[in-house]
């Protein structure tokens, strides 16, 4: 999919796939979401809108649910372990 250079808000990029009907967007940070069921009225207006951001979080954000595709890696350490993890001597 051909992701189309965004900048508004904390939307950097974003693609559409008409055949699918999935809409990608890449946020500020590298989170990349999609979204199934997007018709084309809404990525016209999204790719052409002065303000996308708000577009996307109107009409977008708020009306689907989305999957995450990708991210900033984690480090693989759940945050709770320093305050679970045994101590020595117990």
């Amino acid at each position: 999919m051909k992701m189309e250079k965004i900048n508004s808000g904390k939307l950097k990029a974003a693609g559409y796939d008409s055949k699918s009907g999935i809409l990608r967007v890449e946020l500020e940070g590298g989170t990349v979401l999609e979204y199934s069921g997007i018709g084309g009225e809404n990525w016209r207006k999204l790719s052409s809108s002065g303000s996308a951001w708000s577009y996307y979080r109107d009409n977008i954000e708020e009306e689907y649910s989305s999957r995450k595709v990708s991210g900033k890696p984690s480090s693989g350490k759940n945050p709770l372990d320093d305050l679970f993890a045994a101590k020595d001597g117990d």
